[in-house]
């Protein structure tokens, strides 16, 4: 069966586990494998990205591959060809499709009509790609425990990186909270616990994770979103209602001032640089996993 990557619930507790290991080993030795050695894999984004692309461009070429860059205007997809003669088309070209993009339909889609794996780069509900480097990063500040021993607090909108916090936090055991004001509240059907009480959500927490307050296409509520959400910035004194030793995380850009403080994103009490740089190896790990023979 081909495998995908397109909400996170397709891996195992036992898959995610070996592929966090995994990705801590090529952290490492960043050039010990070439697994992609002679194939191909398109990523096509829909949205604009940093980190995603450069994570996932650079790991490739570090895996041995060549990655194709598609953007909207240079695909057919823009002009009205379907989704499925474009996973067709792929399919026989490339050995694998990321997509960065807002629909999740269009991945399931991708994945149901093409032969070859397709994986999550950001969706309007997902994330995964993003969620496999928070993993690590803590498996990384907290070598002597096991994520089923530890807790992370989302403080924030209810987004898409949340949900896939959630959702992959499950999977690994890991008590997940979340706090965000109403309006929103991320589905409890994702998994986790939720409150609207950022210091509740933090009580006892390793690690404290935010976001963006205003997202690309949330320009239009900005200021309404701004006003919601400024009980939920991280600075010193939310740290200092987790657990000792906790530590920021953000999955980037930040806006210091905002979600988060200058002197938590830049200070000594945070490990969102070394999440960023994870991304490549978490990645790298899931393209191994993604198209083991």
């Amino acid at each position: 069966m081909t495998r995908h990557l397109l909400t996170g619930t397709e891996l195992s507790s036992a898959a995610l586990d070996a592929l966090l290991t995994r990705a801590l080993e090529l952290k490492a030795a960043p050039l010990s494998s070439r697994a992609l050695a002679g194939r191909s894999v398109a990523l096509i984004f829909e949205k604009p990205s940093t980190r995603t692309r450069l994570s996932y461009e650079v790991g490739i070429t570090e895996l041995g591959g060549y990655p194709v860059l598609l953007r909207p205007d240079e695909m057919q997809l823009s002009r009205g060809e379907s989704v499925r003669d474009t996973a067709l088309v792929l399919s026989r070209h490339v050995h694998a499709i990321g997509v960065r993009t807002g629909p999740d339909a269009l991945l399931a889609e991708l994945a149901a009509e093409g032969s070859i794996p397709v994986f999550n780069m950001l969706t309007a509900l997902h994330h995964p790609s993003q969620a496999l480097a928070d993993l690590m990063t803590l498996r990384e500040a907290f070598p002597d425990r096991p994520l089923s021993a530890l807790k992370l607090a989302y403080v924030g909108d209810g987004n898409n990186v949340a949900r896939s916090l959630c959702v992959l936090g499950g999977i690994a055991g890991a008590d997940v909270a979340v706090a965000s004001p109403s309006g929103y509240e991320l589905e409890p059907e994702a998994g986790g616990s939720r409150t609207s009480d950022p210091v509740e959500a933090v009580h006892g927490a390793d690690a404290v994770y935010g976001d963006v307050w205003v997202s690309m296409g949330d320009e239009a509520t900005a200021d309404a979103r701004r006003a919601a959400l400024a009980p939920y910035r991280i600075d010193d004194a939310l740290l200092d209602a987790a657990a000792p030793g906790a530590i920021a995380l953000h999955c980037l850009p930040a806006h210091p001032g905002e979600e988060i403080t200058a002197e938590v994103l830049y200070g000594a009490r945070q490990r969102i640089w070394d999440q960023a740089e994870n991304r490549r190896h978490a990645q790298k790990a899931l393209l191994e996993y993604l198209l083991a023979d």
